[in-house]
């Protein structure tokens, strides 16, 4: 879709991962694709955030303080999370990979990585999590299409930013909810966005002239005071 560079959509991942500079250096590199990056330091802590956000995949150490990768990911799997993993770690043995993959792990990195071939597994990983969704997400006559990253109303095609995509692609899995600032901040940027920026208000502005300005009915709505939604009916006054 011309107007969207990235190989695929918005994603948000955890890294667990308690080496700091090497959970700086990933953070780093996979925010400049495009990515909402949270970080976590030891497996307790990692797990939590697992288990109270929704994340699209896990970078996870096999080595961590207070919990290791296996116990985490096995609890993960044990409890439903069905969140992709990638696991991270500095053993290159066959006997780690094969008690990686028997927890639950998706596939298996050995550092030290280019940072080339992680962003290989994660695409891949991303590309097979975002085919098992639902192919295309629509509300009326708009329409989005997660593999070809299309984006159309009454088959118009509309141009969006990367974060405008993301935005989108979250209203639309979340149509007919009220989502909050909060909410929309965490996911579509990380858990350390500002809820008091209005970097957000300046995004639903862009994203509501492109998909609302010359069609009807308007989809996005402003409720004062609650936050936003994606509806093809007006909320109450």
């Amino acid at each position: 879709m011309p107007g969207f560079n990235a190989t695929l959509s918005r994603m948000k991942i955890l890294v667990v991962e308690d080496e700091e500079r090497v959970a700086h250096f990933i953070q780093k590199g996979l925010k400049e694709e495009g990515h909402a990056v949270d970080v976590s330091y030891d497996g307790e802590d990692g797990e939590f955030l697992a288990e109270v956000n929704d994340y699209d995949l896990i970078l996870l150490d096999l080595m961590l303080p207070k919990k290791n990768g296996i116990a985490v990911c096995r609890e993960l799997r044990a409890s439903g999370d069905a969140t992709p993993v990638l696991m991270l770690t500095a053993r290159d043995s066959i006997e780690d990979k094969v008690r990686g993959l028997d927890a639950g792990a998706d596939d298996y990195l050995a550092k030290p990585f280019a940072f080339e071939e992680l962003l290989a597994r994660v695409r891949a990983l991303l590309r097979r999590q975002s085919e098992s969704k639902s192919p295309v997400l629509k509300l009326l006559d708009l329409e989005l299409d997660p593999i070809s990253r299309r984006v159309s109303r009454t088959d118009k095609a509309i141009r969006l930013t990367t974060k405008e995509y993301a935005l989108l692609e979250y209203l639309l899995r979340n149509q007919g909810k009220v989502l909050s600032r909060t909410l929309i901040g965490e996911h579509v940027w990380d858990m350390n966005f500002d809820p008091e920026s209005n970097v957000i208000d300046v995004y639903v502005s862009h994203l509501r002239s492109k998909i609302d300005k010359g069609f009807e009915p308007p989809l996005l709505h402003t409720l004062r005071g609650q936050g936003y939604l994606l509806s093809d009916e007006s909320p109450p006054a």
